[in-house]
């Protein structure tokens, strides 16, 4: 990128957000780290209501960004997206709209938005690709955030084809790390687990997981997370999307989560799964040789440290930290 970038981070004070921010402030390589002339800017919802045409055009007014990586987003559990869909379908349409549109206007070199594997059929072949975003529809429990982010790709193409805009999007999969939201109401597993394995510890109560432990599922710490978005903002040129994830070989079990969990806690207590409960979906793995092909030799964190360093952040910040 050219020197006097503004990369103007939306959604930069939730998980990913602070994950560039750490990366850009510690890494030392120049493919990740900061760079001379480059001045980042992480929003928060303080900075305005990105649903907000005004508040919109009110911020890239102040800033003048020349690229823009698009986290912001209104996102929740899963009884929220199914009691909330209309909610969930128009103010991300709204915030993406906006923030879109801002860009042409501003004549921003590029915007890295952030979808979700939700966006993929919920009837569907495995391992799912890039190729498959739109081969059905999503799953109904959640089809008003899942559309509401599917439009981006559909955007990201219009806006090329008709005006010649940079416009890309990333799929990651199930991330997790520092700043994660770990509300026992409305968290995703991982952060869930940690916490309530936490309280076990501290309360001298068992620690229970609902479920068998058997499904799998892919995760990505957020520093890596980050890593690869800088990496799409500096050197990815497609508009069609890319996966952002580990390996279907790097796939783990919901029980290989929990004991990685007890070991960062040093939980010593009664651990157990309660068989009663539903598993969901047994896996819903992602393709990752599309990113394989452009960084070979890309090294995530092993999965063990990674929880590790999640973990040690959440109990170091346990009084601060979303719960």
């Amino acid at each position: 990128m050219a020197t006097e970038s503004v990369i103007l981070v939306t959604g930069g004070s939730g998980l990913v957000g602070k994950a560039i921010q750490w990366v850009i402030e510690n890494d030392p390589s120049e493919r990740y780290g900061k760079k001379a002339g480059e001045q980042w800017i992480f929003l928060t919802s303080k900075d305005g209501d990105l649903r907000n045409t005004n508040d919109t055009k009110a911020i890239f007014a102040k800033y003048k960004p020349t690229h823009v990586i698009h986290l912001a987003a209104l996102v929740g559990g899963l009884f929220k997206n199914m009691k909330y869909k209309l909610d969930f379908l128009r103010d991300n349409m709204l915030i993406n709209d906006n923030v879109l549109e801002c860009s042409k206007e501003a004549g921003v070199k590029k915007v890295v938005s952030c979808l979700s594997t939700c966006i993929f059929p919920d009837k569907t072949t495995y391992p799912i690709d890039e190729t498959m975003v739109h081969n059905g529809p999503p799953h109904d429990s959640n089809f008003g955030y899942a559309y509401g982010k599917r439009m981006i790709d559909v955007q990201n193409h219009a806006y090329h084809e008709q005006y010649g805009c940079h416009f890309t999007s990333v799929i990651p999969t199930n991330v997790f790390g520092p700043h994660d939201n770990y509300n026992l109401e409305d968290s995703h597993v991982l952060p869930g687990l940690t916490h309530k394995c936490y309280l076990a510890k501290q309360n001298n109560t068992p620690f229970v997981v609902g479920g068998t432990g058997k499904p799998l599922r892919q995760f990505i710490y957020s520093r890596d997370l980050a890593k690869l978005f800088i990496w799409t903002l500096r050197e990815y040129q497609e508009i069609d999307p890319i996966i952002l994830s580990v390996g279907e070989e790097d796939e783990v079990s919901i029980k290989d989560v929990a004991d990685a969990i007890v070991k960062a806690v040093d939980f010593k207590g009664e651990y157990s799964f309660d068989t009663s409960r539903a598993d969901g979906q047994f896996k819903k793995t992602a393709s990752n040789d599309k990113l394989k092909k452009y960084l070979p030799d890309f090294e995530f964190t092993p999965f063990d440290v990674a929880v590790k360093e999640s973990v040690e952040w959440f109990v170091a910040n346990f009084d601060q930290c979303r719960k």
